[in-house]
């Protein structure tokens, strides 16, 4: 029987990628797209939890304490993906119980090797070891690399660069258009004052196209820009984040506007 793995993530192009490029090595994949979602199913059959953090209502932290609350699945070993890069969201998730940490975007491969270090971790003791109550939440024996790849790879250039940026580029907090307003900083967006709710990659394209106004970009130009080369994603993931972010930013979706055959473009004057 196939080791089973579960993907629990609120954005389905983060999970169409990691069921994707688990299944490629042999697991079986199911996902889920909230961490309510995911305790209403049958825990007891996974070999592994991979969760995001930052999800709509229950975080991955909730979702992971509520795990190793249960006895029946205090065991299972957790890996933590997350965009969430700083060293204290690294120490926390492994306090809780997390058996790993991983940073978006992330490389595949650096995944699969992540996943079989902790699975083979979590087997060692089913393998005949006395001590299966200590099942230890991360094993000195396997480096943990994970806390130095956040502070290598923090997404904070903007802040130096902002004396020397014009307005529209991408100034460090607040990128403005009209009354369509996204602070860089706090990953937030508001329209007219009022905050609008948006994913993590409709942020992400969003942030991309007010800072790239009036040119039409291709999906796979796209796709380099938001999700980055190293990542198994189709361009089909770019037409639905834009399907999804259209209706959150109201007014200002006219000015998003598809050019057939080519891509999108962020139009300053809409038709």
């Amino acid at each position: 029987m196939r080791t089973r793995i579960l993907v629990i993530d609120d954005e389905e192009s983060w999970c169409d990628i990691l069921h994707f490029n688990l299944e490629k090595e042999g697991y079986e994949v199911d996902c889920a797209n909230s961490a309510e979602e995911a305790l209403e199913m049958d825990l007891s059959v996974y070999s592994l939890f991979i969760v995001d953090i930052m999800m709509d209502r229950m975080s991955g932290f909730d979702f992971a304490k509520r795990v190793k609350n249960n006895p029946a699945l205090e065991l299972t070993p957790i890996i933590f993906c997350s965009a969430l890069n700083g060293e204290d969201e690294t120490v926390m998730g492994l306090n809780i119980g997390g058996d790993d940490y991983i940073t978006k975007p992330f490389v595949n491969a650096e995944v699969i090797a992540r996943v079989r270090a902790v699975l083979r971790r979590a087997h060692l003791p089913q393998a005949g070891a006395p001590a299966i109550a200590v099942h230890p939440a991360y094993t000195p024996s396997v480096p943990p690399a994970v806390p130095v790849m956040p502070r290598e790879a923090a997404p904070v250039p903007a802040v130096p660069a902002v004396p020397v940026q014009e307005k529209d580029e991408k100034p460090s907090a607040d990128i403005v258009f009209k009354g369509l307003r996204i602070n860089d900083t706090e990953k937030t967006c508001y329209i007219d004052g009022e905050q609008v709710i948006l994913t993590k990659t409709e942020f992400a394209i969003l942030q991309f196209f007010l800072t790239h106004r009036n040119r039409v970009y291709s999906r796979d130009e796209i796709l380099h820009h938001v999700w980055g080369d190293d990542l198994v994603v189709t361009t089909r993931a770019v037409d639905t984040n834009i399907t999804r972010l259209r209706p959150k930013i109201g007014e200002y979706r006219k000015h998003l506007v598809t050019r057939l055959g080519f891509g999108y473009v962020f139009k300053e004057e809409a038709n």
